[in-house]
């Protein structure tokens, strides 16, 4: 028998506990005023073939977020298994997010990230307060993916490489 223990205002169990479940990791980036702004997100799933949505979750304290939620178009990025330092630079919370990575702007002012193994220039399709983030909802305008290449994997609060069996 499995005993489940009450939910008790502890984050750090809770994050433990979220944190068994494996993640992908995105880079959420665009240009503002000519400057490149981004975050990293593990909390990016799929949502819908048709409209072709996505979603990712934002923390409502974010500084980042309110500075992408206005632009026309963000790009979002999943990572590929050599991109951990990418994904640890694009979640500071402070310094140059962008200092010596490689980017690409799409005409409407997306930013993808190179050596990412997917791609997607997305708008703000919708934004759902839920508890202490947000649930964005995203837009798919444009994609391209190298389904061959290996994702950047978050699970146990570490970032981890696959490993086909």
């Amino acid at each position: 028998m499995i005993e489940l223990e009450k939910v008790t205002g502890d984050p750090a169990r809770l994050r433990q506990v979220y944190g068994c479940f494996p993640s992908g990791v995105t880079a959420v980036c665009a240009l503002d005023d000519g400057l490149p702004v981004g975050m990293a997100a593990s909390s990016f799933t799929c949502v819908s073939l048709d409209p072709a949505l996505v979603s990712v979750c934002v923390q409502n304290t974010s500084t980042t977020w309110p500075r992408l939620r206005d632009l026309p178009r963000l790009g979002i990025s999943v990572l590929g298994q050599d991109q951990r330092g990418a994904a640890g630079q694009l979640a500071a919370k402070d310094g140059d997010r962008f200092a010596g990575l490689e980017w690409t702007e799409t005409p409407e002012g997306g930013l993808l990230m190179h050596g990412a193994v997917a791609w997607l220039d997305c708008s703000v399709y919708a934004e759902v307060p839920a508890g202490d983030h947000a649930v964005v909802l995203l837009a798919v305008h444009g994609m391209h993916a190298e389904p061959g290449a290996a994702p950047l994997v978050f699970h146990g609060s570490q970032f981890r490489q696959l490993v086909a069996v």
